[in-house]
């Protein structure tokens, strides 16, 4: 006999295997038990969460040879047809293949003759979304008045497309996507009933990369027997997903709860080693200060490594665990961006040591200490700069007396003057085209030896690329006669970008342009004898 995979070996064949959805089986099982069935019913929800088998168990309830239950036999002829597809009465429509109104108009042909063998002539119409329009309209009266003996069941994984009147003649059920605790406990079970090795761990990892999908799962556990070699391990499952040891996890938190910014790096070069996935491995810290914040709200919400996430919940503060998931989703965002992937998360666990909030009274290692240190509050400390780890580009503690920077280096200044500067340098660039925009569109944070780096409003993304970058970095060597190191970032300016400034001030000429027409004598005069009226949109400022 040919195998049979785990998805349809294991398929629920009636209400009471289902995992999940139970405010979906609640009301069928009543309607059932009740006998007050609608004749039209839409389940919607993601991929695999059990759409089309609750349809199927539908139609085997309504076509058992016990009669009409909630509990079909699954022993009678009718019930294993459907269980088998092979049932007559169960006409069953792919809408993604068949969405010409012919196609509807044939299949609608049918619906009035009574059926063949079961109770009931049931038709579901899987991915019902994917139907043309006229093909809605050829289905609309029938679906809104079909025969007693007729029965539709429609599924689709995008309600939003559906006409409102299709919605408006079916009783809608949404089925959610499936947690962790009940994926795995399923694939528990199946292991134990298939006689296959298998540990916790395993389970866990293919329960999460399922995400929600208990179809999606079955593959998953498929392929992990196969690439085990009939056994499921955690190590051949972590290398099938391109999963994170969470030994690397434990280091990058250890060395962000001790601010060692060098062995931060190394465990980004031993994960190099291995090959491991960047991005992969920037998601799996966030997914862990994710459960240790949980742990600082509550212990008991520590989870099954509940040991390994209290002790790290205990080295961390809750603000810095807030801190560094906010920069790690930030750098998840902009890492596309990097110039190559491991660059982009070294970065990011930088910022993380870098921008670590200072305790009340400790001192920089870079910084000399005043005679008589000012107690910081606890809102001019947070905003500080982390010691040691990134000495070099540390910024000074609000208590430290300021030197006179150099020439080059960035300086406090109001946003109206530095808005103004970057205003009045961009348009002596002589830049043009897409490229004048992308400097139009930016600010200037810091520009310091030799250094400079420029803020993007990020919702003109689109405007950065490689040879616009390079075009605008050659414009600005040649501005100040010097090598430059320009980094241009995404991100919400604090400041005026050159392109907003030069809106602001047009609306403000508009606007005094305006007011200077509305308070001319001439203008008053017509108004007030031949009842003229003022239309502002004609009006234009000078320059």
């Amino acid at each position: 006999m040919s195998y049979q995979v785990l998805a349809r070996k294991w398929r629920p064949r009636n209400f009471a295997e289902l995992v999940g959805q139970s405010h979906v089986v609640r009301p069928l099982v009543n309607a059932l038990d009740h006998a007050r069935m609608h004749h039209a019913f839409l389940f919607t929800g993601t991929r695999g969460v059990g759409k089309t088998t609750i349809a199927r168990i539908l139609a085997k309830s309504l076509n058992c040879e016990t009669g009409v239950t909630s509990t079909p036999c699954g022993i009678c002829s009718a019930c294993k047809e459907v269980d088998e597809g092979r049932f007559v009465d169960l006409i069953e429509v792919d809408a993604a293949s068949r969405t010409k109104v012919d196609d509807t108009r044939e299949l609608l042909d049918n619906v009035q003759y009574a059926p063949t063998r079961g109770r009931y002539k049931v038709y579901l119409i899987d991915e019902v979304h994917m139907l043309s329009g006229h093909s809605f309209n050829a289905l609309l009266k029938t679906l809104e008045e079909p025969p007693p003996h007729v029965k539709f069941l429609l599924a689709t994984t995008d309600p939003q497309k559906l006409p409102v009147t299709v919605l408006s003649r079916c009783l809608q059920f949404n089925l959610k996507r499936l947690s962790l605790d009940e994926i795995a406990p399923q694939m528990q079970k199946i292991l134990d009933a298939e006689g296959i090795t298998h540990d916790a761990a395993s389970i866990k990892l293919l329960a999460r990369a399922a995400d929600g999908s208990m179809r999606d799962g079955l593959s998953l556990l498929d392929q992990a027997i196969a690439y085990g070699g009939g056994k499921v391990a955690e190590a051949e499952v972590r290398a099938m997903l391109g999963s994170i040891d969470q030994d690397f996890i434990n280091r990058l938190l250890q060395s962000l709860a001790a601010g060692d910014a060098g062995a931060l790096l190394q465990a980004v070069a031993d994960a190099t080693e291995y090959g491991l996935d960047y991005e992969m491995l920037l998601k799996e810290l966030l997914l862990s200060l994710h459960r240790i914040a949980l742990a600082q709200a509550d212990p008991a919400l520590a989870g099954e490594e509940g040991e390994n996430v209290l002790a790290h919940a205990r080295a961390l503060s809750p603000q810095d665990v807030q801190l560094y998931y906010q920069i790690g989703l930030l750098g998840q965002r902009d890492l596309p961006f990097a110039p190559d992937p491991r660059s982009g998360l070294e970065m990011t666990l930088l910022r993380m040591v870098a921008f670590r909030p200072v305790e009340a009274g400790e001192v920089r290692a870079s910084i000399k200490p005043v005679a008589t240190p000012t107690k910081q509050s606890p809102v001019e400390s947070r905003g500080t700069v982390a010691p040691a780890a990134v000495a070099p580009v540390s910024a000074p503690p609000v208590t430290a007396p300021a030197a006179s920077p150099p020439v080059s280096a960035p300086v406090v200044r109001s946003a109206s003057i530095a808005s103004t500067k970057w205003s009045e340098t961009v348009a002596q660039l002589g830049l043009a085209g897409l490229t004048r925009e992308l400097a139009n569109n930016t600010t200037l944070e810091s520009h310091a030896d030799g250094a400079m780096t420029l803020i993007l409003d990020e919702s003109r993304a689109q405007l950065l690329n490689k040879d616009r970058e390079a075009e605008l970095k050659q414009a600005l060597e040649k501005y100040y006669g010097a090598a430059i190191r320009l980094t241009v970032r995404l991100g919400r300016p604090a400041e005026e970008t050159p392109a907003k400034q030069k809106d602001r001030l047009q609306e403000e000429r508009q606007q005094a342009a305006v007011q200077a027409i509305t308070d001319d004598p001439n203008v008053r005069a017509l108004q007030e004898k031949l009842n003229a009226r003022i239309n502002p949109a004609s009006i234009r400022s000078k320059v």
